[in-house]
């Protein structure tokens, strides 16, 4: 297929290499560094992820990516990768640092720590191969409120464009909590992205993990509902009234469910703003038509509707390479398989919205 669009891959991710915890983090934090087995000093970093799920990830993340089994997932390799799918710039998320930084029970300190040699890593190492193209998405630890402004800044000198946060409560604090309202404030003044952005089998309070075991109903239930509740948190604690130039945006979850929430939310706001009324002054989807965006997935149904209900400038898209979760399209994949897919579905300048301009806007190219 002929490229029609310049495309920003706004959620993909990096398989971090296991030597680099130990190579970056702090000499008092070494002997923290993760094991092979996914554990640090003996602790599991993943709930309820048993040997099989491990293995059937690993299996299926290797068959998609047979390049790979060479040296790994180089910064070269993501480069090229990006090149085929037909993309012009990736933005680049955690895979464990994220899960490591989800164990609610971790001291802050170290927490601060991993976060520090994940983001030093990232963007000294990783990024730096082609800076063009790889643009890394930095972590924050919410574990310990008083230096997420001071990780900020320090991350801003690296020329970062966005952060990243799971939407999950850390420590009993939920996104809403007065301690991160210096952190709202520097991402407003400095221009800095956040992404909202879950992952299964974590050691936080997640939806479904107090019901059920296996990943398919732990995965089935964390991404779309925890982002639910994160957005909810948001409105509802008035991050976004008091920030109206924060930009937040809520991936790998779909966009199908936004359509209803926002929905459901306007609803429950005509009949109790008297409740919420210092806090939240608009509707609840006029504040995510001003601020928020939100990631189509791949082979995602009902997009048609979401636009009509939102439009078509809050929508991003990301491949989530080099993640697996749903069956792999033979031929042309990722990024020209979503253009092709886009194009059969939405006019031209809606696509051209879709795969540029609105995660263009979101990551403050322009």
């Amino acid at each position: 297929m002929v490229k029609e669009y310049s495309i920003i891959d706004a959620d993909s991710h990096v398989f971090e290499p296991f030597d680099m915890w130990a190579k970056y983090l702090e000499p008092a934090y070494k002997s923290f560094a993760p094991s092979p087995d996914m554990k640090i000093q003996g602790e599991d970093i993943y709930y309820k992820a048993s040997g099989e799920v491990v293995a059937q990830w690993n299996k299926q993340i290797m068959q998609a990516h047979p390049m790979a089994r060479l040296n790994g997932f180089t910064n070269e390799l993501h480069v090229l990768e990006t090149k085929r799918m037909g993309a012009d710039i990736s933005f680049i998320y955690p895979t464990l640092g994220m899960s490591i930084i989800a164990i609610d029970t971790m001291e802050p300190n170290l927490a601060g720590a991993f976060t520090r040699a994940y983001n030093n890593w990232l963007y000294q190492d990783f990024c730096s191969y082609d800076p063009k193209i790889l643009k890394g998405v930095g972590m924050i630890n919410l574990h310990t409120p008083e230096e997420m402004v001071s990780e900020l800044h320090r991350i801003a000198e690296f020329d970062c464009k966005a952060v990243c946060l799971r939407p999950n409560p850390v420590k009993g604090r939920l996104l809403s909590d007065s301690a991160y309202e210096p952190f709202w404030t520097e991402c407003e003044q400095l221009g800095i992205a956040v992404s909202i952005h879950e992952g299964t089998h974590s050691r936080l309070p997640t939806v479904g993990a107090d019901r059920f075991n296996t990943r398919f109903a732990l995965r089935s239930c964390s991404h779309p509902m925890e982002q639910m509740m994160a957005m909810l948190a948001l409105i509802e604690g008035g991050v976004l009234e008091r920030h109206p130039q924060l930009r937040v945006g809520f991936l790998e979850s779909g966009c199908g469910w936004l359509v209803y929430w926002l929905w459901r939310l306007d609803e429950e706001y005509e009949c109790h703003y008297w409740e919420v009324k210092d806090n939240v002054k608009l509707k609840p989807s006029e504040y995510f038509k001003r601020q928020c965006f939100i990631g189509y997935e791949l082979g995602e149904p009902g997009v048609e509707s979401v636009i009509k209900y939102i439009g078509a400038d809050q929508l991003i898209f990301g491949s989530d390479y080099p993640h697996v979760h749903w069956s792999q399209t033979e031929g042309e994949g990722g990024c020209f398989h979503i253009q092709k897919t886009l194009h059969e579905l939405l006019p031209e300048e809606t696509v051209k919205k879709i795969l540029w301009d609105n995660p263009s806007r979101f990551y403050g190219l322009q």
